[in-house]
């Protein structure tokens, strides 16, 4: 996802390229496993301080349910819009000193334009938090880890005795 854009750089403030976008995401990010090639569409629009890079791409990803472990696949849609920079402004030769400015939306010396890093974030933050398998899924039995959702477990379940005095006050008031 790396685009050569010397000569976007050099034309006036409004002009525009178009890419589809294809690539295998495998290695971004240990935190997703992709199931395929991530896809889409990106617009970059000169501006007076950059390149702003508008798009959506789409990705399926492998997870497992946060209940029962069961693999699950999501699919991942983000949008994208950021302005990236120049490290070295145009006509210049020394470096640009934003120390407060995102690296990873710098274009670089060589006037490479890198999504990675900024796909990577937004594929992390669209990730679901407790991905589920279904939304009624029953998950794990605590004691023997059988999957409740293929049926009931054959555990006896003691009653914790810290919960014992509420259930005598219980019985009392029947």
């Amino acid at each position: 996802m790396r685009f050569n854009v010397a000569q976007l750089l050099k034309e006036p403030v409004g002009s525009t390229r178009q890419y589809d976008i294809e690539a295998d995401i495998a290695t971004l990010d240990e935190e997703i496993s992709p199931l395929g090639p991530l896809t889409g569409h990106v617009r970059f629009l000169r501006t007076d301080a950059g390149i702003l890079v508008q798009g959506r791409v789409q990705a399926k990803v492998s997870l497992q349910c946060s209940r029962c472990l069961a693999p699950l696949v999501v699919p991942l849609e983000v949008e994208l819009e950021e302005e990236y920079r120049p490290r070295v402004p145009l006509g210049s030769v020394g470096k640009r000193s934003d120390e407060d400015e995102d690296p990873a939306l710098f274009i670089d010396e060589h006037q490479i334009l890198d999504l990675g890093e900024v796909v990577r974030q937004e594929l992390l933050l669209a990730l679901p938090i407790h991905p589920l398998c279904r939304p009624d899924c029953a998950g794990l039995c605590p004691e023997c880890g059988q999957d409740l959702n293929e049926g009931p477990c054959e555990c006896v379940r003691a009653m914790d005795p810290r919960w014992a005095a509420l259930e005598l006050g219980f019985e009392r008031s029947e």
